[in-house]
């Protein structure tokens, strides 16, 4: 199989760039795959395939830019000159674009794959039923709230007419068929990016690190982290480090430069900026506590997943899909109310404290990532592009090993 991969990658900043890198490294070990076709957004830095000695040929197209009008032809130009065997999209509502044309323009891709009969898989991160529009930086305002879900649900009808839509929580699945009366619509969880070998959970010497990764401004603020480690801080002696591990969300430039001048006085508070991939390990093993300050969720977390590889205590908010992806894949935490200081910290603090509980929830976390590992994610969609193939060409059905 030739197989297209549509996705950011890094050192790309654009959204869903870290999961596009390990679609790309764990599809390349699939035996049935012979080459992919990275088709990419354009970076000034060459793509990290740091991992390519092994497994099949990788060729990479940079086909499009963030906010492009042209990428729709851009894109289809490169699948056209490459002629792959099937595409997969890794899609959510605003990966072409923050702007409402290119971004809706890039969503009409897989769409026309279809018309075109290329076996097309589209994975869908989010859905815009279960978007807070507000909260996740679009509009407050209700008009306009209205008319973003107008063109969602167009959009998300062009997204459909691929061969599969893949969404990585059963509520979507639910949403999907009965709103859209969706027939193709296949539940492949998210899986963990990396999984490590299961970790000692000590911690290095020094403070303990409270970590939240992540692209900051929207529904993630970090302003309630920080005066959570603060309130900590007057109720207990432990030695504590806030580490901010990323970058501003698109709709928010200048967050995190905000941030650090209004948080300018608090001690042992740390500003990474964007991490590159290499450095995930260390950010992640580095922390005691790795915390969700979200007012909102957009979808499936990669972060969760992460913290899981690496076998991290986690403190989260109980709404949305951070619930569900809880309570559906067996990763466990300490939750707080999503807009209280005091919730927060008391949850942080029960962990910081507690050193045989941190390890515990480590040890779920860890377990729940070991069971779905990214080679068993992409050999699902290995299987439902040969189900495609086959139901084209009427040969039997291929299923990978």
């Amino acid at each position: 199989m030739k197989l297209a991969i549509v996705t950011a990658y890094p050192p790309s900043k654009v959204t869903l760039t870290e999961y596009g890198y390990h679609l790309v490294k764990h599809f390349r070990l699939q035996d049935q795959v012979t080459e992919i076709i990275l088709i990419t957004d354009k970076t000034k830095e060459r793509k990290d395939l740091s991992f390519e000695e092994k497994g099949c040929k990788i060729t990479v197209k940079e086909a499009w830019d963030f906010n492009s009008y042209s990428n729709i032809f851009r894109i289809n130009k490169a699948i056209s000159a490459t002629k792959p065997d099937a595409v997969l999209f890794n899609l959510q509502f605003l990966k072409f674009g923050d702007k409402k044309v290119p971004a809706a323009l890039g969503l009409l891709l897989p769409f026309i794959c279809k018309m075109r009969g290329i076996p097309t898989i589209s994975l869908l991160h989010n859905i815009l039923e279960k978007v807070d529009l507000a909260n996740a930086g679009f509009t407050n305002n209700k008009l306009l709230q209205r008319i973003y879900n107008f063109i969602g649900t167009t959009l998300t009808r062009f997204v459909l007419a691929s061969d599969i839509v893949a969404v990585t929580i059963s509520k979507y699945v639910t949403t999907l068929k009965k709103k859209y009366n969706a027939t193709n619509i296949a539940l492949i969880p998210h899986g963990a990016f990396e999984t490590p070998p299961e970790p000692d959970y000590n911690l290095p010497d020094g403070p303990k690190q409270v970590m939240a990764f992540g692209k900051f401004g929207t529904y993630k603020k970090v302003e309630i982290l920080i005066e959570a480690v603060e309130e900590i801080r007057k109720r207990t002696s432990e030695n504590i480090e806030i580490v901010i591990a990323g970058t501003d969300s698109p709709n928010t430039p200048g967050y995190l430069d905000e941030m650090a001048k209004k948080y300018a006085q608090v001690s042992q508070l740390r500003f990474t900026g964007y991490v590159a991939e290499e450095d995930v390990p260390k950010i992640f093993g580095d922390s005691a506590v790795v915390v969700f300050p979200y007012t909102s969720t957009t979808g499936s977390s990669g972060v969760l997943h992460q913290a899981g590889s690496y076998g991290k205590a986690v403190s989260l908010p109980d709404l949305g899909d951070l619930s569900i992806l809880v309570k559906e894949e067996g990763y466990k935490g300490e939750f707080f109310e999503p807009d209280s200081v005091n919730s927060l910290a008391n949850a942080i603090e029960s962990i910081l404290t507690n050193d045989a509980y941190r390890r515990s929830l480590g040890k779920a976390n860890y377990k729940a990532a070991c069971s779905l590992p990214m080679s068993a994610i992409t050999e699902m969609y290995i299987n439902h592009f040969n189900n495609i193939i086959a139901k084209k060409t009427g040969s039997p059905v291929l299923e990978s090993k």
